[in-house]
């Protein structure tokens, strides 16, 4: 035996992984699933633009109401 050679070590997060992917093989499909619900989706690029030109400048200090400084 290799002084390098260690036997296989599975941390309980990777042994539960495992286990949960045998118990219900289709929970990566499903998560492809939930991923294309939330976020792959496609850009409507020219309501992207619209929604940046209409944009209004802020403050530099949010609070302050007008040019007063009282």
């Amino acid at each position: 035996m290799s002084f390098f050679a260690r036997p296989h070590y599975s941390s309980d997060a990777t042994t539960f992984l495992d286990q949960l992917k045998a118990d219900r093989p289709t929970l990566e499909q499903e998560q492809r699933q939930g991923r294309s619900l939330l976020w792959d989706k496609q850009i409507d690029r020219s309501f992207q633009a619209d929604a940046e030109s209409a944009k209004v400048a802020q403050q530099p200090y949010v609070y302050q109401t007008g040019s007063d400084h009282t």
